[in-house]
Order: C-alpha cells, then sequence, then structure tokens
C-alpha cells in the first residue's frame, strides 16, 4: 500500500478539530505514522445548546466557515478519507439535523453524530492498542463539553459504557442535575466496590492541559489525584483573566477547566483512585486510526478474493 492521507472532523460541544495523518506501511517503523495537520476551533456549539436548546444564526455561520475551512485543508493535503462526526450538543440541538443538512450542501462533508456507544468503542480500540491497558481493570473517562462518556475495561476488551449529561459546559451553564450526578456516583462506588484497584485512565483537553500544568518530572504519563486537588485549589479562586495570565490559558480553556477538574475529581474519589493516567489519546485520532485499520483490512480482503 502506498502512502495513504485520511483525516478526521471531531465536532463538540466546546471545540471542533481538525486531524490529518499519513500512513506509510514501507517506512521505518517509527515513521509510518506521521501527523501533517491538527487544528483546533473553540466553536462552543454547546454555548448555545445547553442554554438555548438550539444552535444560534450567529454560530451557524462560524460553523460554515470552519467547514469550508476544514474542506480545503483537506483537498491541500490530499486526504483520500475522512469521516466527520459531531456529539453530545449536535444530539441535543433542535436544529441540529436541519443545520448538517445545511453543510453537507454548502461543502459536501456528511456529518454523522455518532452514539455515546460508539464513540466509547472507538475510543477504547485506540486506548487497547496504543496504552498498556490489556490487561486489568481500567475506568476510561473522557470529559466533553457536553457529556462524560465512562468505559469500563476488563483485560482489553469493553465491559460496558456509560454516557452521562455532565459536561463543563453544562456546568457552566448550570443544566447538570443532581440525579445525573448521583447516578454516575452510584455507578462507579458499586463499580469500585465489584473491581477494587480500577485505574483511572482520563481524556480530553482539559485533563491533558491539567496534566502539563502539574510539570511530572519523567517520562510518567500519570497525574496524582493528590496533584490535581492542589491545582485545582490554586485555579478555582482566580478569575477568568487570573487563570489565563498566570497559567498561560486561552480564553476557552479557562473557564472549562475548573468543571473538568471537578468531574475528575469525583469521578476518583466514587472509584477510590489515587492516580489518573493521561494518555494523550483523542477521539480525532481514534476516528482516522479505525479507517485506516478499516481500509487496510479491506484491501487485504480484496488481495486474497484475488
Amino acid at each position: 500500500m502506498t502512502t495513504m492521507n485520511i483525516a478526521a472532523i471531531d465536532i463538540g460541544s466546546n471545540g471542533a478539530r481538525l486531524l490529518i495523518k499519513s500512513f506509510d506501511d514501507n517506512a521505518p517503523a517509527a515513521s509510518r505514522i506521521k501527523k501533517l495537520l491538527f487544528v483546533r476551533i473553540p466553536l462552543r456549539l454547546g454555548k448555545d445548546v445547553f442554554a438555548l436548546g438550539k444552535i444560534s444564526k450567529e454560530r451557524q455561520r462560524m460553523m460554515m466557515h470552519m467547514m469550508k475551512g476544514f474542506r480545503q485543508f483537506m483537498l491541500l493535503y490530499n486526504v483520500e478519507h475522512f469521516r466527520a462526526c459531531a456529539t453530545s450538543a449536535m444530539r441535543d440541538a433542535e436544529n441540529g439535523k436541519k443545520v448538517m443538512r445545511h453543510i453537507e450542501k454548502e461543502t459536501g462533508i456528511k456529518l454523522e453524530i455518532i452514539p455515546g456507544a460508539e464513540e466509547a468503542q472507538l475510543l477504547c480500540n485506540n486506548l487497547v492498542e496504543n496504552t498498556e491497558s490489556g490487561v486489568g481493570n481500567f475506568a476510561y473517562v473522557d470529559v466533553g463539553g457536553g457529556s462524560t462518556e465512562i468505559s469500563l475495561l476488563h483485560d482489553g476488551v469493553l465491559a460496558e459504557s456509560h454516557s452521562f449529561n455532565i459536561g463543563t459546559l453544562r456546568m457552566l451553564a448550570g443544566a447538570v442535575t443532581p440525579e445525573e450526578r448521583n447516578a454516575m456516583c452510584r455507578m462507579l462506588e458499586k463499580y469500585a466496590e465489584d473491581f477494587p484497584g480500577t485505574k483511572i485512565i482520563g481524556s480530553g483537553g482539559n485533563i491533558n492541559r491539567l496534566f502539563r500544568l502539574a510539570k511530572i518530572k519523567g517520562d510518567s504519563r500519570s497525574l496524582p489525584v493528590a496533584t490535581l486537588k492542589q491545582l485545582y485549589a490554586e485555579l478555582a479562586p482566580l478569575s477568568l483573566e487570573e487563570r489565563m495570565e498566570q497559567f498561560k490559558l486561552k480564553d476557552d480553556r479557562a473557564d472549562v477547566i475548573i468543571p473538568a477538574a471537578e468531574i475528575f475529581l469525583l469521578v476518583a474519589r466514587s472509584l477510590k483512585c489515587e492516580d489518573i493516567l493521561v494518555p494523550n489519546i483523542s477521539l480525532a485520532d481514534s476516528i482516522v486510526d479505525g479507517i485506516y485499520r478499516d481500509t487496510k483490512g479491506n484491501m487485504a480482503s480484496k488481495d486474497d478474493k484475488e
């Protein structure tokens, strides 16, 4: 197989991302996969959806410009295969499907709204392949703007997954119910009883940023919960402007990083975990790598038939 460029568009409740990777099976092992482009746009669909129930005209305009730009980037990088996915905010927006049809008509990019179960499966496939989570019990926790996906793995197999309407933008909008919060805690506490010693694997831009702020020495990708508590105690009392200045955070990160830390601390307390593993694996990576595996498998099947 010659070099193949594959892209993923991930439209979350807080940000939207375009990732383009190049795959070359004939290259040396260390350089078979190259990241050609990563673009993140602070689209913030959830800011509209969780307050208004729909995507505003202004946000629709921003989204259309963004998708046209993503299309041009994919043409520039000769992308052969791509998949465009949207998650919680688009799923909840009353005009979500109408907006998606308009985008497809104008750009040729068909958006899919993927359910939490498929999102969990995509992430876990990539997780098991690229981390040492093939043996033991793990809770994979992906905190987004609109929801938190929790996937439970036993010896590298996805046993079950749960999606809770507990996200950073939902929390900032005051749209998380006590019932939803309690349901998540009860599920985790029961799991901790059945599977003591379960390790947390954290995902999302906020936990990656918190990990960097912790300045962990060496090659460890483990964030001690005690360190996260300390960071939260330093960040929470500050104003948005103070967080941006003192911790070098962008405005679209400085507000959501607080509820994100609260969610991870709640999960850690419920599971009785003292560390959070942060492997820096995203949904966009999982989508791209999944397309590559499927394409390679289809080509091998075709060759066998011939």
